[in-house]
């Protein structure tokens, strides 16, 4: 396992759709427990930031059993350390929390000394200094195997929560997951159910961060059934709140909705203010990553109203002015931001209070408030975070108050703090702050004209990054941060950098690092849509694969920077060059945009063709005669943003369409799929279609009728065909059928939409739509029985979802999650007789002329263009698009 960042605040987290923190967790109901002088949660449920246990409620509880009785004084210790740990006073705590473990190892009383030392362990946890609590619980859990009897097994299993919890921040994922394992035996054996609900709901998240994801959701499913039988308790409102925020975590937004919902019902029924407001809290940030922000707001809202602290109050309004700042209601923010600073002015000093000012000052950034006022917020923070000894809060204080210079042009001043803010970062260990101050030195340091130290300290942010891949998948689903604002743009800023080197310095290598360097743009990209990093990447040497293995086809990336757009291009048997248009990214995405909207109009060829004639410019004229020269029959673009909207295919030199003359592929990235030619071995279909969509769909859908001719080509194709038609195609049966038949080619003919959110991506079959994610699940039993690989996934009626920019995302993602080596789809719904021709001709070329996959979809789009009058105009034949391997 790779090291993994860690954290001491599990109530922080960063907005989605806003480079600021939003707050993300209440502080639990406090659960009756009774078992020993300890502090340990009452439910300890690992979604923390990255991939922390969030340490919900902490107790110092009476032994229920008689043993040998501790000093007065030792008592006392232990009830210092639990108030000055509950005030977030963690430094002080653990001064404390050490004489408690001298004592009570004076008095030779082992038991209660492993119970001092498991809340030292997680008084050093909050601090963020795991080497002291690892050493603190492995020495607490040494003491109790010293003995075994029955007084000990009610301590083991809290005190194996507390290791587990250690051992997944410090990146040590599986040896969490066998601690929660252990210490679910223990549960059992005390019978104690909610234990064992705590650790399962832990052990599902040890599993997802492994990469388990299926595995990890089925147990939360399982757990959810188990909770449904229990009668009302606050302890089922609180174990259904963190399944809620769990089911989150892996994604699954509506399920999670209405867990929370339930958990709130039962909080109110049972008149629990606190659980009322954590469970509207819970609902906030869920509809937030729903990207439902005025329903986030209302929910924020009502938190506050009903919190019985002044702390949730705070933290449910600074979320809530978050919002407000972000959605410019600015009135309502100036109303509200008086109450937040009055009252955390009255609040004492601790961890909380920290973050909340840091991420009140990233707000009021955004906000227009004076410099001065936010630098003043963060030397507050700054002073309350040395005072306490968190390192981490530390951290994020210097690099707040160094963005706020930075806004000044101070630059010095803010490189200064940047770096302080950087060295804490680094000797902590987290990865996943020390990326955002490399990133804020670069920015810094290109500020002041020092590109090549700026180019070396982004290299070092993308590093981190990289270092944090799977970190990030649940840095980005439970902390909600922006992968737009907080990831994308230090790939794209350096980028830019590269190649404003490469004006001045030409090098080959530049070149290179940039071309990789957004392609792994992308596979972030396809992570952040599937919330964990599934994707398996490796760097491809563009002479060997170009030059070698495929000397007929050129790869173009072309790529959106804000003043300009670059392309990058390989041609076989030349060095890779680049060639800059003079079009802002403002431009290139209002031509776009306006061609999108021109090619699914009728009467608009003239419109499309003057548009497709100015990209073609941007992207072939500069390479038309080298292309000609080099004998290129093949052109694969990786394609950057709102470009991969637009078939390439449509661009028109004056006279022809590009497929007129190439053969046209998409690729996500080399690094994720070289390509292979599809091998000789006769092709075998599944195809499943749905003529007539489900009564609560047909006003979304119209039918496609023409489907039976569509199989009827394939068939006369392909001899070798499996069908499911209308209500023979529904999940179950094409999962079955999916497992039982061999295949490698997976025809699905029906309504379907892609999307940049996994949730909205999905396939229509006659019992309902199948989601991205359960397609997923749907074909990964294949792949664990069969080797036959899946050459490719047919999607000959799905669509692009209307208004969003980045939606081939979803295409991406079903192809990824299909395990398909090709994807042909559908950028947009076209006439369905039309589909059938064109796929007709597809399968006939691939299978009679042993042609390329590229080739085969340029002659079927060639034919539809050329004898086919009614269908020559580009919306018939330009959406289909192939994804993957070309050949």
């Amino acid at each position: 396992m790779k090291p993994k960042s860690h954290k001491n605040n599990q109530w922080q987290r960063i907005c989605n759709g806003c480079n600021i923190w939003f707050i993300r967790s209440l502080k639990r109901h406090d659960l009756p427990v009774s078992i020993l002088l300890v502090l340990v949660t009452a439910f300890l449920c690992v979604i923390a930031f990255p991939v922390a246990a969030t340490i919900e409620t902490q107790h110092i509880a009476t032994l229920g059993v008689s043993i040998q009785n501790p000093s007065a004084q030792t008592q006392d210790l232990l009830q210092q350390g639990k108030v000055l740990y509950e005030a977030g006073q963690f430094a002080e705590a653990v001064k404390v929390l050490q004489q408690a473990v001298k004592s009570f190892g004076s008095q030779g009383n082992e038991l209660q000394q492993a119970v001092a030392l498991s809340n030292l362990a997680l008084a050093y946890q909050k601090m963020g200094n795991l080497p002291p609590a690892q050493q603190a619980i492995t020495d607490s859990l040494k003491l109790l195997e010293k003995s075994s009897n029955s007084q000990n097994l009610q301590v083991l299993a809290p005190i194996l929560d507390i290791q587990g919890s250690i051992q997944l921040d410090l990146g040590q994922a599986e040896q969490a997951l066998n601690t929660w394992q252990r210490a679910e035996v223990s549960y059992k054996q005390l019978g104690d159910q909610n234990g064992i609900t705590r650790d399962r709901i832990n052990q599902a998240q040890a599993w997802q961060v492994l990469g388990f994801y299926r595995r990890g959701l089925t147990i939360l499913t399982q757990l959810q059934q188990q909770l449904q039988l229990q009668p009302n308790s606050i302890t089922k409102a609180v174990e259904l709140r963190s399944f809620g925020d769990a089911l989150q975590l892996a994604g699954d937004l509506d399920q999670s909705r209405r867990v929370l919902q339930q958990s709130l019902e039962i909080a109110q029924k049972l008149d629990s203010p606190q659980d009322v407001s954590a469970a509207l809290f819970s609902l906030g940030n869920t509809s937030q990553v729903q990207q439902d922000l005025q329903e986030a707001i209302k929910f924020y809202q009502q938190a506050a109203a009903i919190a019985p602290n002044p702390i949730t109050k705070v933290q449910a309004q600074i979320n809530q002015l978050s919002l407000l700042v972000n959605t410019e209601q600015t009135v309502a923010a100036q109303t509200l931001l008086p109450q937040i600073q009055t009252q955390l002015a009255e609040l004492p000093a601790s961890v909380t209070t920290i973050y909340a000012r840091i991420h009140l000052a990233e707000s009021l950034m955004k906000f227009g408030t004076t410099p001065q006022a936010i630098a003043q917020i963060c030397a507050i923070a700054l002073q309350q975070a040395q005072d306490l000894a968190d390192k981490r809060a530390e951290s994020f204080a210097l690099g707040t108050l160094g963005s706020v210079y930075e806004q000044t042009k101070q630059w010095s001043i803010a490189q200064n703090l940047t770096q302080q803010a950087l060295i804490i970062a680094q000797t902590i260990n987290a990865p996943d702050i020390a990326y955002r101050w490399y990133w804020q030195l670069g920015r810094l340091l290109k500020q002041q004209g020092e590109i090549e130290g700026a180019i070396a300290t982004y290299d070092t942010a993308v590093k981190e990054l990289q270092t944090l891949r799977s970190d990030l998948v649940f840095v980005n689903r439970d902390v909600q941060f922006s992968f737009k604002e907080s990831v994308e743009p230090v790939y794209r800023e350096s980028v830019e950098l590269l190649l404003q080197f490469q004006q001045t310095h030409p090098s080959e290598a530049t070149l290179d690092k940039a071309r990789q360097r957004i392609e792994t743009l992308q596979l972030a990209e396809l992570d952040n849509f599937f919330r964990e990093a599934c994707i398996n990447a490796k760097t491809v040497l563009l002479d060997t694969l170009v030059d070698k293995d495929n000397p007929t086809a050129a790869i173009i990336y072309p790529i959106i920077l804000p003043s300009e757009l670059q392309v990058i291009v390989k041609i076989p048997q030349q060095p890779l060059r680049n060639y800059t248009v003079n079009k802002s990214k403002k431009e290139v995405e209002g031509i776009i945009r306006e061609l999108r909207e021109y090619l699914l109009e009728p009467d608009r060829t003239e419109e499309v063709q003057a548009l497709s004639q100015e990209v073609y410019g941007w992207l072939i004229k500069e390479i038309e005669s080298d292309l000609k020269e080099s004998g290129v029959k093949t052109l694969v673009f990786v394609l950057d943003g709102i470009l991969q909207n637009v078939p390439m295919g449509i661009l028109y030199d004056g006279e022809q369409y590009l497929v007129e003359k190439y053969a046209v592929a998409l690729s996500l990235g080399l690094q994720l799929l070289a390509p292979k030619p599809l091998t000789q071995t006769k092709l075998n279909v599944l195809a499943a279609g749905l003529v007539q969509p489900p009564q609560n769909f047909q006003q979304q859908f119209p039918p496609l009728p023409e489907i039976k001719s569509e199989f009827n080509s394939i068939s006369q194709a392909i001899a070798s065909t499996t069908e499911l038609l209308d209500r023979d195609f529904n999940s179950k049966n094409l999962e079955n059928k999916v497992n039982a038949v061999p295949f490698n080619v997976l025809h699905l003919a029906t309504h379907g939409q892609f999307s940049s959110r996994a949730e909205n991506t999905f396939i229509l079959a006659a019992d309902g739509p199948i989601n991205v994610m359960q397609f997923d699940s749907l074909l990964r039993r294949r792949d664990e029985t069969r080797s036959q690989a899946l050459e490719m996934l047919v999607l000959s009626a799905c669509e692009t979802a209307a208004g969003d920019n980045r939606a081939t995302l979803g295409l991406a993602g079903t192809s990824v999650k299909a395990g398909a080596r090709s994807t042909l789809a559908s950028l947009w719904h076209i006439n369905d007789k039309s589909t059938a021709i064109l796929i007709g001709e597809f399968y006939r070329e691939l299978v009679k002329t042993k042609v390329t996959k590229a080739e085969a979809l340029r002659r079927a789009q060639v034919k539809l263009l050329k004898d086919y009058p009614n269908y020559s105009r580009p919306g018939y034949w330009a959406p289909y698009v192939l994804v993957g391997n070309w050949l």
